[in-house]
């Protein structure tokens, strides 16, 4: 998949045809165009005819290379800049306007006080100088789309309408349209290269340099300041106060507190020590800090943010297709029926003129423009994915956004996605013949190689115990872990097995099944049982108000847990979650949400899990969500949402912000649909003139973009 910067791109319709276009190329397998962000997504081994595809369909828009599309993207300008100072940006169209106000007054004058005399002429000396200065982009453009055979666009809409006006001596109303189409156009402009600054400041949490300590421990030891590309895991970087981190990597040396805002959206600094993770995109507030570089940038944590934010707009939301199709029927549909108003009334309506019916089929054809559907639907669906990740929610696409608005069903994973998988063992109990130090000591070195959190409470309760007898590593041998049941493992010569119940029961060794809050693992030595240990979890903080919120949204919850049934049982008491089902395996996960999928109806299914052990349900459901998994592989490439914190209410804030999005979608859409029908109808009864149809086009166009910006707003909370 290849990304390229379309420069020059200032049309969305322009945007819909390059895509259309690129298509119907038989080598192209995929491709995408985002007119918002000014680029195209393409899977296809032949870059240059791609190339000149976008050429032959738009010769102003010109393709950067790939080397070049990554430094454009960062290098624009990112700034949220005020009104006022866009308009100080744009002084040459501000004149062009200006002047052409003045000739069209005076052409005014001229028509009312030298009509029906000699002199009348000068009218005409006045108006199409200034018809031509305003209007000679939308004149050119439509030759042309002309001379390349594609004339259902707006400049030709524009032209046609405009000629025909003078053509039945509407001099005045001619220069009008185009003078308010430009005024139009440039709001319009200033409103997306607004919006368009705000995602991009998104984008700017990306770290520029990295001072990175060069001959360490040495006598010469000095920083070095270089791009964070060029730093390798290993390497030791300085990170002053008020810098972003540029790499993700383990604190070393000093302490202090970070604004992680830009990666979570969680406006309280975190306070942060030596040998604690601290990520790309942190910002640094207090006192200087040595961090160990743990990942290349490419694999960090920032990069993976960027990539997602800047990728999402390529899966497009049904609603978007189906408006990029609509505009590609409605225009011709529009121009047909302008003509048949022009030429059918005056042949069988008595009275009427030629000239009267033209006029108002030139007003339709104005009107008829689909900019404001265009433009502000994929805007809207932008400035949501936006919105999310300033929250420290990274939607995949807006088709998820779309799917976010339509869930019926969100089923939870348990341990670290509910509770805190910060387990404890709180109890050990050992069977006649063994005492409690022998069954934690066979338990740690059985778990001395697992990442599982129970293996860790394990491990960290030996250490415990026994603080001066590391664990020895070499007496390990035949280690193999059995997912969804424990590990067996071989120790100067006896066999060693620790897990759950059904690890037991398929190594064939007795045992009584014990029915306890609390995760228990059993010990066994040389297939005979040596005891149990019980550990604990505990909920997480927003968990409860998490079920609650759902539940208030009429959206069902479910609990899926490879956890015993007494402590799903109390999970889900507590919590008030409506269904669960416990000791399953990942693979009975997964059947799960089919079932739940299959008899969901006109409704999705979502699934929050950690984002590793959950990798095939997350895959599985119609949307998976990776709950605080931000640096893991396995969540960011297989969830359609990852949640950037362990807070199990981003959730819910996922949900209303997709909800929020898709409001002003349709509040665009029945803006521009309602308001450009109530203009057609006026413009066929005769009541709306041009410059009312100018309104109709590009004011309907702008308030649309202004709705889609107001919808994107993010208010940072304090």
């Amino acid at each position: 998949m290849t990304r390229l910067y379309l420069e020059n791109l200032d049309c969305a319709s322009c945007a819909a045809k390059i895509e259309d276009g690129l298509a119907k190329l038989p080598k192209v397998r995929f491709v995408s165009v985002n007119f918002v962000h000014s680029t195209l997504q393409i899977d296809t081994p032949d870059l240059e005819q791609a190339r000149r595809k976008i050429k032959e369909i738009e010769p102003d828009v010109n393709v950067l290379e790939p080397e070049e599309t990554t430094r454009a993207s960062f290098d624009r300008p990112s700034k949220l800049v005020s009104f006022k100072q866009a308009l100080t940006e744009n002084k040459t169209e501000f004149l062009k306007i200006g002047i052409t106000a003045l000739l069209l007054l005076a052409g005014l004058i001229f028509h009312e006080t030298l009509e029906n005399t000699p002199f009348q002429i000068a009218k005409y000396v006045v108006f199409i100088p200034a018809y031509v200065l305003s209007g000679w982009r939308v004149l050119s453009g439509a030759v042309k789309s002309i001379a390349r055979a594609r004339v259902f666009n707006e400049h030709f809409l524009m032209t046609i309408a405009t000629l025909g006006a003078i053509a039945i001596g509407e001099l005045a109303e001619a220069v009008t349209v185009m003078l308010f189409y430009i005024i139009g156009e440039l709001f319009q402009d200033i409103a997306v290269n607004r919006s368009r600054r705000s995602v991009k400041a998104l984008l700017q949490v990306r770290p520029d340099t990295a001072h990175l300590v060069v001959s360490a421990g040495q006598p010469d030891e000095h920083l070095e300041r270089v791009s964070p590309e060029q730093v390798h895991p290993g390497q030791r970087i300085v990170v002053k106060p008020g810098e972003k981190i540029p790499l993700d990597g383990v604190v070393r040396k000093g302490d202090s507190f970070v604004d992680t805002y830009a990666l979570t959206g969680e406006s309280v600094p975190r306070a942060v020590k030596t040998d604690e993770r601290v990520l790309a995109g942190m910002i640094n507030k207090s006192s200087l800090l040595t961090v160990e570089v743990t990942k290349e940038f490419s694999e960090s944590s920032i990069a993976k943010i960027l990539e997602l934010v800047e990728n999402a707009s390529s899966k497009k939301a049904e609603t978007e297709k189906f408006i990029t199709t609509f505009a590609r029927y409605y225009t011709p549909v529009i121009v047909l029926g302008a003509l048949l108003l022009a030429l059918i009334p005056p042949l069988i309506i008595q009275g009427a003129t030629f000239s009267e019916w033209i006029y108002r089929a030139l007003v339709v054809l104005v009107i008829s423009c689909p900019c404001a559907l265009v433009i502000s639907v994929p805007l809207a669906y932008f400035g949501g994915i936006g919105k999310a990740s300033r929250s420290g929610i990274l939607v995949k696409g807006s088709n998820f956004l779309d799917a976010l608005t339509n869930l019926k069903t969100v089923v939870f994973d348990k341990t670290g996605t509910l509770t805190k998988g910060e387990f404890k063992v709180t109890g050990i109990h050992p069977v006649k013949g063994y005492n409690e130090k022998e069954v934690l000591r066979y338990a740690a070195y059985a778990q001395a190689n697992s990442n599982h959190p129970i293996a860790q409470s394990v491990l960290q309760a030996y250490r415990s115990h026994f603080p001066d007898e590391p664990i020895q590593r070499s007496t390990l041998h035949d280690v193999t872990e059995i997912a969804g049941h424990g590990v067996r493992v071989r120790i100067d010569g006896e066999e060693i097995v620790a897990g759950n119940a059904r690890l037991l029961s398929r190594e064939k060794i007795q045992h009584e099944k014990i029915d306890i809050p609390g995760t228990v693992v059993y010990v066994a030595v040389n297939k005979t049982l040596a005891g149990h240990l019980v550990i604990s979890d505990s909920l997480k903080k927003h968990a409860a108000e998490t079920i609650q919120a759902l539940q208030q949204l009429n959206i069902k919850t479910s609990l899926l847990t490879g956890d015993n049934q007494t402590i799903a049982r109390e999970i889900a008491r507590e919590l008030g979650i409506e269904n669960f089902h416990a000791e399953l395996l990942p693979e009975d996960k997964v059947h799960h949400i089919e079932k739940l999928i299959d008899s969901t109806r006109e409704g999705r299914v979502a699934f929050v899990g950690d984002g590793i052990n959950d990798a095939p349900v997350i895959a599985r459901a119609d949307v998976g969500f990776a709950m605080g998994a931000l640096g893991s592989d396995a969540a960011v490439e297989t969830a359609d949402v990852v949640l950037m914190t362990d807070s199990p209410n981003q959730v819910v804030k996922a949900i209303q912000i997709a909800r929020h999005t898709r409001k002003i979608v349709w509040q665009n859409i029945a803006l521009a649909l309602g308001i450009k029908a109530f203009f057609i109808v006026l413009g066929t009864l005769g009541i709306a003139t041009m410059w009312e149809a100018v309104f109709g086009d590009m004011g309907v166009a702008l308030i649309a973009i202004l709705n889609s910006v107001r919808g994107a707003k993010d208010r940072r909370e304090t």
